[in-house]
């Protein structure tokens, strides 16, 4: 089985480009299940119950979020129905929705956990480490892919290194800068430290570059706009072979 796996889908252009892209690339890349994160769907940021929809209609079997899942709040209760698309799991308990899917394929059962850093990320949040064992000790799936929406390089890197050899899969959310450190760690995990993001080439990690400038140079609130021009798509494919929970490559998927 072959998965995709898209990085932060941003705003509506992002959206239309995946609906765009996503057919012929599952065909070329043989891809038999897509996940997505689609915290930034929305126009401004967050997810909504149509960019949701959108991302679902246009081929993706599971949606991840990450720090604005629940800004919405319109996506609260397509949370709760749990079909598919998932917060972070260390999310507080009393937050909508579900940390982890299991996308029930007969042939390939394949779970999909969500978590978010804390590392220069608000609010305070449990532990993804502690978090994530006590996920693993009732998730009965070989398969699972984890995705680590988080702002540190080193926090990401832990937490591929304290799961290695224990899931299948840490890709890493959030940043929007594809990395190139894509690899097997020692263990045989697959591991990124960012899948990158499907938004404006041009823009400032999918915001209008300018309205950008303006808030990291005066400091004074602007208000984001995304950009719809010059939309590239990143991700990576999961290649697993016959070993269960096992992937035999990885490797970075970039649509200009």
């Amino acid at each position: 089985m072959n998965v995709l796996f898209l990085g932060d889908v941003v705003g509506q252009a992002g959206c239309e480009k995946v609906r765009r892209e996503l057919p012929r690339l599952k065909k070329e890349l043989s891809a038999g299940i897509v996940v997505a994160n689609g915290e930034n769907s929305a126009e401004g940021n967050g997810i909504t119950p149509y960019s949701a929809q959108h991302l679902f209609a246009s081929g993706v079997d599971v949606l991840t979020t990450g720090n604005h899942a629940l800004r919405r709040r319109d996506v609260y209760d397509l949370l709760e129905e749990g079909n598919g698309i998932v917060r972070p799991a260390n999310f507080h308990p009393s937050a909508p929705g579900k940390g982890w899917f299991l996308h029930d394929n007969p042939a390939f059962p394949f779970a999909v956990v969500n978590l978010q850093g804390r590392v220069y990320m608000d609010p305070p949040l449990a532990s993804p480490f502690d978090t994530a064992d006590a996920l693993l000790s009732k998730i009965d799936c070989a398969n699972i892919l984890v995705d680590f929406h988080a702002e540190a390089t080193a926090e990401m890197l832990a937490l591929g290194h304290y799961l290695d050899g224990r899931v299948s899969a840490v890709i890493g959310t959030h940043t929007h800068v594809q990395t190139a450190d894509e690899r097997l760690l020692p263990r045989g995990t697959a591991y990124i430290t960012d899948a990158g993001m499907c938004g404006g080439r041009d823009s400032i990690l999918g915001v209008e570059k300018e309205r950008a400038i303006e808030r990291l140079r005066t400091g004074l609130p602007v208000r984001f706009q995304n950009d719809p021009e010059q939309i590239e798509l990143c991700g990576v494919l999961l290649v697993f072979g016959k070993t269960p929970g096992k992937v035999e490559r990885i490797e970075r998927v970039r649509v200009p």
